[in-house]
């Protein structure tokens, strides 16, 4: 059995789960959220858990099973803590400023890039070189901020552009770093 798959999702004061008509719908102090389920897979309510069985040993269920229990644990991890990702822009003169709900980004091209939020999820900039994201959708929140870094990933040779915050980035030495192969004129 799945090792994930078998555990019990707990169900902390203040969050109300519905499980109807295939759709779970999980609901807490930062909002609401729901998500359809899929048909071969079973959820109940237990004791103020949530326990999630399948109904047979296919690889296919095997994997839907540990999948759709952390999903079901992220939506309330996320209607009661939140989820919350920082990325930081490296390279002179590359900056971000927010404007209203939306971002403007300056990464090195001949125009600002406008980032507009889904709803659900949140923009900031805290710093010129800091970009937040914040959500209650794991799911939201993180397509999100890879959308961001795709605008600019970091480059291998200088490492200007956009990263995760502690995200290293492996550099490449550039033409100098070439081994002469040899030993010079012949």
């Amino acid at each position: 059995m799945s090792r994930v798959g078998r555990l019990p999702v707990g169900i902390p004061a203040g969050v109300e789960v519905k499980i109807a008509d295939g759709v779970i719908h999980v609901a807490g102090p930062k909002g609401m959220l729901q998500r359809p389920l899929h048909p071969d897979i079973r959820v109940a309510l237990d004791d103020g858990r949530v326990v999630v069985t399948r109904q047979s040993e296919s690889r296919a269920q095997r994997a839907l099973h540990g999948l759709t229990r952390a999903v079901i644990a992220n939506m309330v991890q996320g209607v009661t803590k939140g989820y919350r990702l920082e990325l930081e822009i490296q390279g002179v003169g590359y900056r971000a400023q927010k404007h209203g709900s939306n971002l403007t980004l300056l990464v090195g091209f001949s125009h600002p890039v406008e980032l507009v939020p889904p709803a659900g999820v949140s923009l900031d900039a805290p710093a010129p070189n800091r970009i937040v994201i914040s959500g209650i959708d794991k799911e939201l929140v993180g397509q999100m901020a890879a959308s961001i870094r795709a605008i600019r990933e970091p480059d291998p040779y200088k490492g200007k552009g956009i990263r995760y915050l502690g995200e290293r980035v492996r550099r490449k030495p550039g033409k100098a770093g070439k081994a002469v192969v040899g030993g010079g004129k012949a």
